[in-house]
């Protein structure tokens, strides 16, 4: 189950919540205000793989190689 990310419309309150991939907005309400229905964020994702890196390839901004 991915992890969506909402703003609540009310008290600007930004959030995350587990749900299905289908799930929509409908039955969510904000944690703080209780106001129904926030608004789903875009939101970045990061990924990684064994046996890759940034510094293996020769560009690393952490390590600047």
């Amino acid at each position: 189950m991915p992890i969506y990310e909402y703003k609540c419309q009310k008290c600007g309150t930004k959030f995350e919540m587990l749900q299905n991939m289908d799930a929509t907005n409908e039955d969510v309400v904000c944690p703080k205000c209780g106001a129904p229905k926030p608004v789903k964020q875009f939101s970045s994702f990061s990924s990684s793989s064994e046996g890759s890196s940034e510094c293996e390839s020769g560009v690393c901004p952490t390590c600047n190689l």
